[in-house]
């Protein structure tokens, strides 16, 4: 569907597998050693691929969504995904913002059409002007007015301690996340005592 060319190559599709099956084998205690004995483990084994295959069509979802807020259309996603621009669109469009995007007393407005690119630039300038991020999607970023300057910062998903540092450092994070990305906000220059100087931009 697309004249691109091949986006992987045959050794990455294959460490993804292999990755995957690795992942969903490991991650239950003793999955893989009791598949030679025990026929319950076959019932954790289905257990696990389920979560598996539920977190790659998250995964995949975000991906999708991702690819839309850098700027690609739905015939590139559908090319790649090998599917009809109508069947990505379909099955991949994402949330809006609602026509009622006020949450109740707290003045709040949407931030449109916003990609990968642009987005932190956006969240910058509102935070500067005393807007916080309260929600988003592909393409958009719901702001909340507030009495104070916001600091907003993006980070790669898979953050670990990375995630709890900034936690201890303020940062709040904002919804759970979206592949590939987690957001973060905090009121700007309120750096918890004994933080300073830790925090980066």
């Amino acid at each position: 569907m697309t004249d691109e060319p091949e986006l992987l190559g045959e050794e990455e599709i294959l460490r993804i597998r292999e990755a995957v099956a690795a992942a969903v084998l490991d991650a239950p205690e003793g999955l893989a050693d009791s598949l030679e004995r025990d026929p319950r483990s076959y019932l954790r084994l289905v257990a696990a691929t389920r979560v598996g295959a539920e977190e790659m069509s998250r995964l995949l979802r975000e991906a999708v969504q991702g690819a839309r807020a850098a700027g690609h259309s739905w015939d590139t996603v559908g090319g790649v995904l090998g599917v009809s621009r109508q069947a990505a669109q379909q099955r991949f469009a994402g949330k809006g913002p609602g026509p009622d995007v006020s949450g109740g007393a707290a003045e709040r407005r949407v931030l449109t059409p916003l990609t990968a690119f642009n987005e932190m630039q956006a969240l910058a300038e509102a935070g500067r002007d005393g807007w916080q991020v309260v929600d988003y999607g592909p393409l958009f970023h719901v702001v909340e007015k507030s009495d104070r300057p916001w600091e907003h910062r993006r980070v790669p998903f898979a953050v670990g301690s990375r995630h709890r540092r900034m936690e201890k450092e303020g940062w709040i994070q904002v919804g759970s996340g979206s592949f590939p990305w987690r957001y973060y906000k905090r009121p700007l220059g309120r750096t918890p005592p004994g933080r300073e100087g830790l925090s980066g931009g």
